[in-house]
């Protein structure tokens, strides 16, 4: 599987670029937004596996972020970050479907002990087996059939297959599947994912049967004809 992606929305711009630093020096793939508006965008569109999120945001606050999370159904983790004291907004962000929160000033070393524990928690019930068109992704054999068969997949092709499943639907850049798929420490370019795109889909898709599409100037988007079905 892929390192988990944590979105985090704080608008303290030393705070935040901290944070940033701390979670992707311990190998996660971090998403920022330093106001409410582009941490809601986010936070609707990216799929992230754990948001931290901040309460008091310019434009929407993160009540409402929260709010918009759980109407639509996601099933992902918030830690809401909350001023010390301010005993009404632990219990108004719980009430909104919040997991936890921490008080701010914090100890860094407490926050990441939390995340990490959500996102075990978060893993240990994640779906290992995926079904889309005729094949079937293994997560946990690390396989992929097609009735019944093997498709001989290399461990970057079956790393890349894994990260559009996890992210199905998703516009992602090129630079977002370098960094899922090779890591943010090896040097590599877009021609890379390029390469290694084409090589999946040469072993995957057919005349009649697309799954990955080009998003000019962006990158690609998995996108199966019909939606994936899912089993532990």
């Amino acid at each position: 599987m892929s390192a988990a992606r944590i979105l985090i929305v704080e608008d303290e711009a030393p705070l935040l670029r901290g944070l940033v630093d701390v979670f992707e020096g311990r190998g996660y793939r971090v998403a920022s937004a330093a106001d409410g508006r582009s941490g809601m965008e986010l936070a609707l569109s990216s799929r992230p596996d754990l948001i931290l999120l901040d309460i008091m945001l310019p434009d929407t606050n993160g009540y409402e972020i929260c709010r918009a999370v759980r109407e639509r159904g996601l099933d992902v983790p918030i830690v809401m970050l909350t001023a010390k004291g301010h005993e009404h907004d632990v219990i108004l962000g719980l009430n909104l479907g919040a997991d936890d929160y921490v008080t701010k000033p914090f100890r860094i070393a407490e926050l990441v002990a939390r995340v990490g524990a959500f996102l075990r928690r978060r893993e240990a019930g994640r779906p290992m087996v995926c079904r889309f068109g005729p094949y079937e992704l293994n997560l946990a054999a690390h396989r992929l059939v097609r009735d019944g068969v093997a498709v001989d997949l290399t461990a970057k092709e079956f790393k890349l297959l894994s990260y559009f499943v996890e992210r199905r639907g998703c516009a992602l850049t090129r630079d977002d599947i370098l960094n899922a798929v090779w890591g943010h420490s090896v040097f590599v370019t877009s021609r890379s994912v390029d390469r290694c795109v084409a090589t999946l889909r040469a072993k995957i898709e057919s005349d009649a049967l697309s799954f990955i599409e080009t998003i000019r100037d962006v990158g690609y988007r998995f996108d199966p004809p019909a939606a994936p079905t899912f089993v532990k």
